[in-house]
């Protein structure tokens, strides 16, 4: 079945090596690039394809920076390990819940318990990771698995709330009361209370749409306040 008619998972289209060579061609020196935007490259159509694979080693070979966002396991493999510059490699590993059950029950993902043992594995041999907590539910989060992930970074990214939300994610929405940019978000008092529970990481970043929050983040909170994706060591 086709997502919105943009994917075919049963025969998928798979990029142009050369295509893409030919973009990061045209990039300068310093550049950061972000891989995972739009959807994961880490797939477990990568296995066989490849496709990611040869591009790090293509942007390595440029000097150019990359932001690795995915929901994969598959990041922290020994092959792509070997191949990451920590000079350029930068990541961020997605989790939603700390069950895995509950993902099962919305996401076509690796369960998180893998996903942190990958942001661990990544930590351990000194790249720059961070968890990605996007979107941060507070009712979906065991603080006590949460603060002992070994890792020195978060980013955290409160849940915005529409219609299609609402379908997705069984929760109580009445604290969403903040109307911004056609979302409902949560208003700052309580983001700064839910916050409050996240303590096992030295360095944490909020991305945020509401302007009066994202100032309030950015004064009070982040760690780097020129860029709360917080990339560097």
């Amino acid at each position: 079945m086709s997502f919105r008619g943009l994917w075919n998972p049963q025969n998928p289209s798979i990029a142009n090596i050369e295509k893409l060579k030919r973009k990061i061609n045209k990039l300068p020196k310093g550049t950061i690039v972000r891989l995972g935007g739009m959807t994961d490259c880490f797939q477990p159509i990568e296995l066989y394809n490849r496709v990611t694979y040869k591009i790090i080693k293509y942007l390595n070979k440029r000097k150019i920076g990359y932001l690795i966002v995915t929901k994969s396991d598959i990041v922290a493999n020994d092959e792509y390990l070997k191949i990451y510059d920590k000079d350029l490699a930068h990541f961020q590993i997605t989790i939603t819940t700390t069950n895995d059950s509950k993902s099962l029950e919305y996401e076509k993902a690796v369960v998180p318990s893998k996903r942190i043992k990958a942001i661990e594995k990544l930590y351990s041999n000194g790249f720059d990771v961070q968890v990605r907590l996007s979107p941060f539910i507070y009712e979906y989060i065991d603080f006590e698995i949460l603060n002992n992930i070994k890792c020195n970074k978060i980013l955290v990214e409160f849940l915005r709330v529409n219609h299609w939300i609402k379908q997705w994610f069984d929760i109580d929405y009445s604290n969403y009361t903040v109307k911004h940019s056609g979302y409902e978000h949560l208003p700052l008092s309580i983001k700064k209370e839910y916050l409050q529970k996240i303590t096992g990481f030295e360095k944490i970043s909020v991305c945020e749409d509401v302007d009066e929050h994202f100032n309030y983040w950015k004064s009070s909170v982040n760690y780097n306040k020129d860029d709360c994706c917080n990339l560097g060591g």
